[in-house]
């Protein structure tokens, strides 16, 4: 093959076009790059924004002579690392370590964080942050301190609201709940380990979680430790969302899953304590389960949605409304109750005195009630006397292995039931189901117990190969069972 020759003046302009092709090429990947990293978050301007409306709690509380160390070595450990490298006080330990305050003294109780939501000094934390608390100081970003005033405190929300005495603070700007995406970037700044004007990120991982408690909570990502509760959790535009709340740890510190009290929820908490230091909710004397999906098949409802009554509070608003144990609650004024736990929830916006309208589900068919809600109380335990037997006649129910006798009057009375039948002796089947001694059997498969007699009838017409679901009271409360047959 011939070998081609090249000019000097045609090799000078290749070797030209083949330098500008490189150029291009590093001048492109430069430029990819730079795009890419444009596209990571920047939290600067976030933190500039809102950072100086952030602030440090401290409370304190009178130090007692039987105080000692933690008790855990290992606390005590992390407490002097923390004094060394970070200037943080140490605590008691059994090594050595300084001894408690005399009696009387002030000491160092707990570090939260918080944010101001106005000028003139209201302060937005967590009421666990200054539970028990006999002082609370508050930390500004720019080191001021101010003795802070608690306004009220609602642990059921764990949302407080403390004041100090200053004018022209800065503040936060509140944000839109319902606009909040899952999966978009979010930040916290707070005092982790009492490391005040810390700054972590993340994503939120779920919306609406919940765990339990009285608000839907805001999942996250971000790493939370204790001394950020209280802190807020912001959005890319600088809002305000959440207050940071919870994480779930099995070590006590940050495992990646992290919980926000939603902003909107808690502004409305801070709004009731601000007028009146406390916060008023409506109830209607219910104690409720959650509805298995199994159950709310084998009653008929179908769907595991609403929440099972347990137990009803004699003479209180659900019992004047003629709910009963066993009543399946779906619908709450139009509402649709999707689980147990909103059903506190919804009655709990509720102003008392307002009649509001309940739909319940009851062997088998739907029921519209109508209830008069009552002011929210703590709850009383009512002691109960053991139900009088005499006159009790025992007839036994081999299918199951179940032996139930009448309820007497007195009986009736003190179980606050109308009708069902006693169990005296409860194996096989039945106790693998959780029937017990002195349970009281109040409907099986969606059929109402008046009686023993009736009891053994109902029970003789069933297919003794299939499950029965028995409504029974047990203690103080009501529950569904599903009695499997031996196989």
């Amino acid at each position: 093959m011939p070998t081609l020759l090249l000019s000097p003046r045609a090799l000078a302009k290749r070797l030209a076009h083949v330098a500008l092709a490189l150029s291009f090429s590093v001048f492109a990947a430069t430029a990819s790059t730079a795009v890419a990293a444009q596209g990571l978050p920047d939290f600067s301007e976030l933190v500039e924004k809102v950072g100086p409306a952030v602030v440090n709690i401290r409370t304190t509380e009178r130090g007692r002579s039987a105080r000692g160390g933690s008790g855990n070595e290992q606390e005590d450990e992390m407490a002097e690392l923390l004094r060394r490298f970070f200037g943080q006080p140490n605590r008691p330990g059994p090594r050595g370590a300084p001894q408690a305050p005399p009696d009387g003294e002030p000491q160092q109780r707990g570090v939260g964080s918080g944010f101001i939501l106005n000028a003139d000094g209201y302060v937005l934390t967590n009421a666990h942050v200054i539970e028990g608390a006999e002082e609370v100081i508050v930390t500004l970003a720019d080191k001021r301190e101010f003795k802070a005033k608690t306004i009220g405190a609602d642990k059921r929300s764990d949302v407080a609201l403390v004041k100090i005495e200053a004018s022209g603070l800065p503040t936060v700007r509140i944000g839109d709940v319902s606009k909040l995406k899952v999966g978009e970037w979010v930040i916290a700044i707070g005092s982790p380990f009492g490391l005040e004007s810390t700054v972590t990120a993340g994503i939120v991982s779920a919306k609406s979680r919940d765990t339990g408690d009285l608000l839907p909570l805001i999942q996250t990502d971000v790493a939370i430790n204790p001394g950020n509760s209280g802190g807020p959790l912001i959005n890319m535009r600088g809002e305000v969302v959440g207050i940071n709340s919870q994480i779930y740890s099995r070590s006590g510190g940050y495992m990646g899953i992290s919980f926000a009290i939603p902003i909107d929820e808690a502004t409305r908490v801070s709004e009731q304590l601000r007028v009146g230091g406390r916060v008023i909710r409506g109830r209607i004397g219910v104690v409720i389960a959650r509805l298995t999906r199994e159950v709310a098949e084998s009653i008929g409802l179908g769907k595991p949605v609403g929440a099972l009554v347990q137990s009803v509070e004699a003479g209180g608003p659900a019992d004047k409304a003629g709910v009963e144990p066993g009543d399946v609650i779906t619908k709450v004024d139009g509402r649709s109750v999707e689980s147990s736990v909103e059903l506190p929830r919804i009655v709990g916006s509720i102003k008392p005195g307002t009649k509001a309208a309940l739909q319940v589900f009851r062997r088998g068919s739907t029921r519209d009630l109508s209830v008069v809600v009552a002011e929210f109380e703590p709850e009383r335990v009512v002691a109960r006397k053991s139900p009088d037997q005499d006159g009790a006649k025992p007839a036994a129910v081999s299918s199951v292995g179940i032996a139930v006798s009448e309820l007497t009057d007195v009986q009736k009375r003190e179980l606050k039931v109308k009708n069902g039948v006693r169990v005296e002796n409860s194996e096989g089947a039945a106790a693998r189901a959780g029937i017990r001694e002195n349970d009281v059997i109040l409907s099986v498969d969606n059929v109402e117990v008046t009686g023993a007699k009736q009891f053994e009838s109902v029970m003789s017409k069933l297919d003794k190969s299939k499950p029965v679901t028995m409504l029974i009271r047990q203690g103080d409360g009501a529950k569904f069972v599903i009695v499997r047959p031996v196989k």
